[in-house]
């Protein structure tokens, strides 16, 4: 079950070579080649490929009847400018592993070596890279995908590194652990107008400027309980760069956030409801849709008790954390089809945060992260 020293290596390796080529969310080509090569040379069972888009499935088959276990990781970085002098840097412009995805996959890499060497004794694992998760497409497309049946998990693990906790050291609850959100993209339509006679036309500009704020304070914030919302204005535009024209279009695009799926529901409630009034007050038309839908992520108990098991049996020091967290992780809609669990994997109190553009996977937290997975496959797989 322990990592050999070239396996270390390699998976470090590995990880670098993926790291130099971030591919965005829908677009992970070349990144699931990659991982397709690496499992191959373990010799799974069967390969799921394009599931959900570029999602791959290795499956690691027992003599015996047994549950069917899954452990995920994503396939997707950023569109964000790596700002590093790593050898391995990011060789894509305005792209980068920047959240660490590049790292839970090498995890699940090293399950893979291992599986390969020792299948589980009864029923099956099942290593699944995502795609799309920073969109929040990717699990739910994987999980609508018709061979996503094939698998049909008894339970459902996954990791996320997390810079602020001190190295080494994991996060786990029971219940809520991140906060459903999606992002809400609001068009407002007028008629332009000379700028010396707005009056003769119909603007967007005041209703924008009411928006702003109303649609901020219906996010009462506060701590995360099963009341929190958030409203985050990300995006506005009015009209277009001239000064001689009165504006008749314009967007604003805000990001909703609740603890769970149900608060989501009253919040997408009050904040339409809101903007539709405010417009048909002006005279305006209003189109609104919603994108970068993420579900609440819900750690089901009977999950949790495994993974505590394992952090257990294997040493690593573990407790609450600041869990739930603000931010959104698609793995909830795994948690819709069977008992999942999530945990976070402490990256460092002082380690560049998620989504930093100097952000880096450290590499000692492979072993780390292998070695929990591990033992809950032994643990329930033999």
């Amino acid at each position: 079950m322990v990592l050999t020293n070239e396996d270390v290596v390699d998976l470090v390796a590995f990880r670098h070579k993926l790291h130099r080529a971030p591919e965005l969310s829908r677009q992970e080509v070349q990144t699931a080649r990659d991982v397709r090569a690496f499992l191959a040379a373990t010799r799974p069972d069967q390969i799921l490929t394009g599931l959900g888009g570029h999602g791959i499935a290795a499956i690691y088959e027992g003599k015996e009847p047994g549950p069917t276990v899954l452990v995920r990781a994503e396939l997707d970085g950023l569109p964000i400018q790596e700002i590093s002098d790593l050898a391995y840097r990011s060789g894509t412009a305005g792209k980068g592993h920047l959240c660490g995805h590049d790292g839970h996959m090498a995890i699940l890499a090293g399950l893979a070596r291992v599986l390969g060497r020792q299948r589980p004794r009864r029923g099956r694992a099942v290593l699944m890279f995502q795609p799309a998760e920073e969109d929040g497409s990717g699990a739910a497309a994987v999980v609508a995908d018709p061979r996503f049946r094939e698998i049909s998990p008894d339970f459902a693990f996954a990791l996320h590194n997390l810079p602020g906790m001190p190295f080494g050291h994991a996060a786990l609850v029971e219940g809520p652990v991140s906060c459903a959100s999606r992002g809400m993209r609001i068009v407002l339509d007028g008629k332009t107008a000379h700028a010396s006679m707005p009056e003769t036309g119909v603007s967007p500009v005041a209703v924008v400027a009411e928006l702003l704020p109303a649609l901020t304070a219906l996010g009462r914030g506060g701590p995360l309980d099963d009341g929190f919302s958030m409203v985050t204005i990300t995006h506005v535009k009015i009209g277009e760069p001239a000064f001689g024209v009165a504006p008749a279009r314009a967007e604003i695009w805000a990001t909703l956030r609740t603890l769970t799926d149900a608060g989501m529901e009253d919040l997408c409630v009050s904040a339409e409801h809101l903007v539709l009034s405010a417009a048909r007050e002006k005279g305006l038309s209003v189109e609104i849709s919603h994108d970068d839908i993420f579900a609440h992520c819900e750690n089901a108990p009977e999950a949790v008790a495994h993974l505590r098991r394992a952090l257990d049996e294997e040493r690593v020091p573990y407790d609450a954390g600041n869990l739930p967290m603000r931010a959104s992780e698609d793995f909830g809609r795994f948690g819709q089809k069977a008992p999942a669990a999530m945990f976070f994997l402490g990256a460092g109190e002082n380690h560049p945060s998620l989504h930093n553009p100097d952000y880096d996977f450290p590499d000692d937290l492979i072993g780390i992260g292998v070695r929990v997975f591990m033992r809950t496959l032994r643990n329930l797989l033999g």
